[in-house]
């Protein structure tokens, strides 16, 4: 594993251990709440992220098939499995590049994507069970730049909505989350 993989599957195991925190907030009678993400509920969200699992996951492999979960009962412990499943498949030495979609990304982007989809959807969760614990600084400081560059304008309006004004000056946690349309 190199040295830049190794920082960011650091970075994917800080995220795994704010989102596992949050997770642990979410019971079968939560699952129908709204999230910050306009038209989702929290099943919808659970649904997702297991999904973004998977094709994390099978990207150590090399490639990313897509396909997409069904929603069923105890979902979070699906997910705590396949989070750890993740950060097992990157520990180990993966491929330079993946590909996705036809096009090649290198490993460390990938992985850092990873953190920045599991911190974030955290938070989500955080904000549908009513527990806002904010994303911790150094966490948001590091994800910054991945969001920066991950999140093309491409993706305005398709996956991500507008990015918010904030001063220059917020919290790297209240700019992470602007960028990524979200509001704090």
């Amino acid at each position: 594993m190199t040295a830049q993989l190794g920082e960011s599957v650091e970075l994917l195991e800080r995220a795994l251990a704010y989102t596992g925190t949050r997770l642990s907030e979410v019971d079968e009678s939560r699952l129908g709440r709204r999230t910050p993400c306009a038209d989702w509920r929290l099943d919808d969200l659970l649904a997702h992220m297991e999904d973004a699992l998977d094709a994390f996951t099978e990207a150590a492999g090399g490639a990313v098939p897509v396909h997409s979960a069904a929603g069923r009962p105890g979902r979070v412990d699906v997910i705590r499995t396949k989070a750890c499943e993740l950060l097992g498949a990157w520990s180990r030495p993966g491929p330079g590049d993946v590909l996705v979609g036809g096009v090649d990304l290198p490993s460390r982007m990938l992985v850092a994507t990873a953190a920045l989809e599991v911190t974030v959807h955290g938070w989500d969760v955080a904000q549908a069970v009513g527990s806002p614990v904010p994303i911790p600084e150094a966490l948001a400081a590091a994800l910054l730049p991945v969001a920066r560059t991950a999140v093309a304008p491409a993706d305005r309006g398709v996956r991500f909505a507008a990015p918010r004004p904030v001063p220059a000056d917020a919290p790297a946690a209240t700019r992470l989350l602007a960028h990524l349309g979200r509001r704090t």
